[in-house]
């Protein structure tokens, strides 16, 4: 007697003119600002009473984040309730973004679900799963197509496009070095499609340091065992320094800084160089462009923004955004610069509540908004809506007693 297996759910196409006239209607209401556009309508400076504010060129949401909220909002009204619809952890990381997520009624689930998690859902082709922007590892979305529900994939194309040269690599017996953070959920949905298709290998460096690192051991070996674990989580199963350092290329997380990136890539190729000669470069290392271009502008943007006479910057964003803390990390080198969610951080002018993202923890500063005329810097990450920048300026600008209405009269 055979058995007929359950079909796939139907695609649906969420892209209809009904459903994304309705969507774009609610995410405007949600997240636009007229403010922030009057402001950079205006050259991207505000000023009163002594107080200049000046906007990077390039700041807040970017495509692929913009394309992630819309999908998510479109897959509630494409399944309207009683449509079961979950999202594997969040959509962004911007934690406003994701309450107002919830708020729609759909459940989050861990990035990546146990077995026991799923099947408690009991997950049917009934039901919608979405995958965030920073994509999933391939063996949970294997786990998803096995339930048969439907899935709405957010997943950025800067993302997939690393994916495709990561899988290259895997096939050519290269192992895929990846600038990143090795507990990033982009980072481990990368390094799984590096072992996913094959007998890929893949190590994860965070910065420089463990990049010499990595290169001493190419050039003069080491202890194998404490190889692995100074990089215990952040390299493949099986991973041998002594066989997989033989042939490598250089991909990274899509968020990280581009001239931090280009370092690591040009001492992995001088370590080749050197150890196998300038001849053959070519049979052992390999690299390819996947800085996001979104996260470029606005590192370029906030660069250019630094060369201006500034007495502070504030970067907005979610703690957990990679490409946020890299503009936190890019203003911090220049002048005093406070890493906060929203504008509720900004509890006085005598008190700041913020990120420090080398202790990870939330701190205050007091006494951190000078009197006097002064000129703040303001950016935000990608995952940043406009709404909050412009309760940013608003707050800024009340705690010297300014109302925004009589500042934007004329």
């Amino acid at each position: 007697m055979s058995t007929i297996a359950p079909s796939a759910p139907p695609k649906i196409n969420l892209r209809r003119p009904d459903i994304m006239e309705t969507v774009q209607a609610e995410v405007e209401s949600h997240y636009r600002s007229t403010l922030v556009e009057r402001i950079r309508a205006s050259g991207n400076v505000v000023s009163a009473d002594g107080l200049t504010i000046r906007l990077a060129k390039e700041f807040g949401f970017c495509y692929g984040v913009e394309r992630a909220i819309d999908l998510a909002y479109a897959a509630r009204k494409a399944f309207p309730p009683p449509t079961r619809i979950f999202l594997l952890g969040e959509i962004i990381h911007n934690p406003e973004v994701n309450d107002q997520i919830r708020a729609m009624g759909i459940v989050s689930l861990s990035p990546k679900p146990t077995d026991d998690e799923l099947e408690k859902l009991q997950l049917t082709s009934a039901d919608c799963v979405i995958i965030p922007a920073f994509g999933t590892e391939v063996a949970t979305r294997r786990k998803l197509e096995a339930k048969g529900c439907a899935t709405v994939d957010t997943t950025c194309g800067d993302v997939m496009s690393v994916w495709k040269r990561v899988r290259q690599y895997s096939k050519e017996s290269v192992t895929s070095i990846i600038h990143g953070k090795a507990k990033h959920e982009e980072t481990k949905a990368t390094t799984s499609q590096a072992t996913a298709y094959g007998a890929g290998h893949y190590l994860v460096v965070f910065d420089l340091g463990e990049t010499d690192y990595v290169c001493n051991y190419i050039l003069n070996g080491g202890s194998k065992a404490e190889f692995l674990e100074k990089f215990k989580g952040a390299h493949s199963p099986g991973f041998d320094p002594e066989l997989h350092l033989r042939a490598v290329g250089v991909a990274n997380q899509t968020t990280m800084l581009r001239g931090e990136t280009e370092e690591v890539q040009r001492r992995f190729r001088a370590a080749m160089e050197k150890k196998h000669g300038a001849d053959k470069v070519a049979e052992h290392f390999r690299f390819f462009d996947t800085i996001c271009g979104a996260t470029q502008d606005r590192q370029d943007a906030l660069e250019k923004l630094l060369r201006e006479p500034m007495n502070l910057m504030l970067v907005v964003g979610g703690y957990n955004s990679s490409n946020t803390s890299h503009l936190a990390e890019m203003g911090e080198k220049v002048l005093p610069t406070y890493f906060i969610k929203n504008a509720a951080m900004m509890e006085s002018t005598a008190r700041i509540r913020h990120w420090n993202q080398h202790t990870h923890v939330e701190e205050v500063t007091q006494d951190w908004l000078p009197a006097g005329k002064i000129t703040v810097g303001i950016t935000a990450g990608a995952s940043c809506p406009n709404n909050l920048i412009e309760d940013t300026i608003r707050r800024l600008f009340a705690l010297r007693g300014i109302s925004v209405q009589e500042l934007m009269k004329g």
